[in-house]
């Protein structure tokens, strides 16, 4: 998928976010390569800011989050800038952080991960926060918190667990160990797994797929899959039916039947 149109970044900024031609897929890049693309504080701003800016584009259905260069999609915390920080300072990194994977989580579309190289502690939260991941055969995973006597902070003690089931996430928050891409793949902590050039070629397809659906009913099923997961069915069959009632009268649900009528592509517009 190749991308167009530059919407921010510069050879100071910690991000660059970039967008196809008809904007409906954006592509936001951590770009500090040197530092594994490790978030320090001026990135945990900026990732926020990116994240609160997409939930309000109404033309945006998919993002990509991805890291810049091969060595790593995102190593964590900055630990070179917060070993200089106070207790007050490396609380509010870690809220800061855990701010960000929050957005990721809520915003109204999907969030594919592309990994490259390692995903580490704050990082592979990130990760987690995302819809979809798809990871580089030599990529690396972890939540090595413990090690450095700190805590998963930005959601990986119950994010983890829900993806990938309480014994396995135990192994892993208790371990601290490194995870690589393929047992990462076999547990279910990511879904695709192929050779590192094709990461970004790959979550681009599915964001495409994405993309050409109806975008207002992407959204309601993902809103619903959040609200409705570990409910019992009829709770959660009560739970998402405001979701799938707000899809009766749309415009795009009269496009989707005209064009299946028609044998034709629908054109959705998200009405």
């Amino acid at each position: 998928m190749a991308q167009q149109g530059r919407l921010s970044g510069s050879d100071d900024d910690r991000l660059t976010i970039t967008a196809n031609a008809d904007r409906h897929i954006v592509t936001v890049t951590i770009n500090r390569p040197k530092a594994r693309n490790a978030i320090d504080r001026p990135l945990a701003d900026q990732l926020a800011t990116a994240f609160a800016t997409l939930a309000e584009d109404t033309m945006v259905r998919a993002v990509i989050l991805t890291g810049a260069g091969e060595a790593a999609f995102c190593a964590g915390a900055d630990l070179r800038e917060r070993h200089l920080l106070n207790a007050a300072e490396r609380t509010a990194h870690t809220e800061r952080i855990a701010d960000v994977a929050d957005r990721i989580a809520s915003l109204p579309v999907p969030v594919i991960a592309a990994i490259r190289g390692y995903a580490l502690a704050g990082g592979a939260e990130l990760a987690l926060a995302c819809d979809l991941r798809v990871a580089a055969s030599d990529a690396v995973l972890g939540f090595p918190e413990v090690r450095i006597g700190i805590f998963p902070g930005a959601g990986g003690a119950y994010r983890l667990p829900r993806l990938v089931g309480l014994g396995i996430a135990r192994d892993f928050l208790f371990t601290g160990r490194q995870i690589a891409a393929g047992e990462a793949l076999q547990v279910g902590l990511v879904d695709r797994v192929v050779p590192p050039g094709d990461v970004l070629e790959t979550a681009g397809h599915l964001a495409v797929a994405i993309a050409a659906n109806a975008p207002l009913a992407v959204r309601a099923v993902k809103l619903a899959i959040a609200e409705g997961f570990g409910l019992a069915d009829q709770q959660a069959r009560s739970a998402v039916a405001p979701y799938r009632q707000s899809l009766d009268g749309t415009r795009d649900y009269a496009e989707g039947l005209a064009a299946f009528a028609e044998r034709r592509e629908p054109r959705f517009q998200g009405e």
